[in-house]
């Protein structure tokens, strides 16, 4: 086997970019990931502007005498003031341009108005630019607001229309091919057959693929034979960038997957000392990727996302990231072992803080211990814990982000 670290570092080194570039309407590039660097060409906020709604006048200008201050013009959003006449305030309302020769923006709550005037409250104390968002605080022309790389979030979005911007450079969304393995397997909605199971993993797969960003290519369930295997692996790889497997990539005289890989291409990685997911392989399908998880649910799930996930960012040409783990307090005890254990964990409050619940079956055929769980906690090769010891844990909110 090969030690966590090890196996991790040796797969981020083949990681390359693989997508070209290609133009994205705003409405379409939720989760694509940015192929240049966007610059903004204007100012936001563009103008000062207010930031409630009420008066705008000269600071110098409050002790006016007791009749206060003559209101001289009403500026809405959207609308361009006239300068302010010397001695006079301007009714404004929230997000609209503050007139020339104004620098502070009175509540309306803080003043009395009475016809054309308004006196201001014993208790009102103003600074000069108070109330007034001030031109180019979020962004500056000629400034870089988003990098390359950048997988884009909707407050990504909400900023590039902020600056006009419709249409962005992205990457093309890597194609990733799915096959299952099994001969064992049934696809749901089909009644139940003795000896067989429901293919989960064909559904867990394309599910963590498209969640992540990615285009799914389902390539259905393949036959447990040599010749079915090499065929369905030869016609998807030419399909996608990348060809995801799971099961039969162990040992058995039924696993064919990774002999057939090694016949058709390439293993470059195969046995980590995870757990669970220990089968874990790596290799090449002529021009494409090729990634063998294992074949229970929740081993696909763990090296999908603590393996897999962070170098199909990579090729994407996302930002390198990593997901920063929370060290937090345990509630059980685990003994040492061989390999880096993942445990399916839930975040609870025990009275005392945040800390951290073990589902009491960690097998890898079970995925509704995931469905109680919060995340991972991660416990490293040859160390155990006890009761009240802190250990990483990771979110599986985050490791999909």
């Amino acid at each position: 086997m090969i030690e966590f670290e090890q196996a991790r570092q040796q797969l981020m080194a083949q990681a390359a970019q693989l997508a070209l570039p290609q133009q994205a309407l705003l409405t379409e590039a939720l989760g694509m990931v940015l192929a240049e660097d966007v610059v903004s060409a204007i100012d936001v906020p563009p103008e000062d502007n207010s930031a409630v709604d009420g008066y705008a006048f000269a600071l110098g200008a409050q002790d006016h005498g007791p009749e206060g201050l003559r209101v001289s013009q009403r500026v809405a959003a959207g609308q361009v003031p006239d300068a302010l006449v010397m001695g006079t305030a301007a009714r404004i309302f929230t997000g609209a341009a503050v007139p020339f020769g104004a620098d502070v923006v009175v509540m309306q709550e803080d003043v009395s108005v009475a016809g054309e005037r308004i006196t201001f409250g014993e208790k009102v104390a103003l600074t000069t630019g108070q109330n007034i968002r001030r031109r180019g605080q979020d962004v500056r022309a000629g400034g870089v607001i988003l990098s390359c790389g950048e997988k884009l979030t909707p407050w990504h979005l909400g900023l590039l229309a902020s600056v006009g911007i419709d249409c962005v450079t992205v990457f093309r969304p890597l194609r990733i091919g799915v096959l299952s393995t099994g001969d064992e397997l049934q696809e749901p909605g089909e009644p139940a057959q003795p000896g067989k199971i429901f293919n989960s993993n064909r559904y867990l797969m394309l599910a963590l693929i498209r969640a992540c960003g990615f285009v799914p290519v389902d390539g259905g369930k393949v036959a447990d034979t040599a010749e079915a295997t090499e065929a369905a692996l030869s016609r998807i790889a030419e399909q996608v960038d990348i060809v995801v497997t799971s099961g039969g990539v162990s040992v058995g005289e039924e696993d064919h997957v990774r002999a057939a890989v090694e016949k058709l291409g390439s293993i470059a990685l195969w046995k980590i000392a995870i757990k669970p997911g220990k089968p874990f392989a790596f290799g090449h399908l002529g021009d494409a990727l090729f990634a063998g998880l294992p074949g229970n649910p929740s081993a696909v799930l763990v090296t999908f996302l603590v393996l897999l996930k962070p170098f199909l960012d990579r090729c994407q040409g996302r930002l390198s990231r990593q997901s920063v783990p929370r060290l937090l307090r345990s509630t059980f005890s685990v003994k040492p072992g061989r390999r880096q254990e993942y445990l399916r964990v839930q975040l609870i409050d025990d009275g005392e803080g945040a800390c951290l619940a073990l589902h009491p079956n960690q097998s890898s055929g079970m995925l509704s211990s995931a469905c109680w769980a919060d995340g991972l906690a991660v416990l490293a090769a040859g160390e155990g814990m006890n009761v009240g010891d802190t250990l990483p844990f990771l979110s599986f909110e985050e490791l999909l982000s």
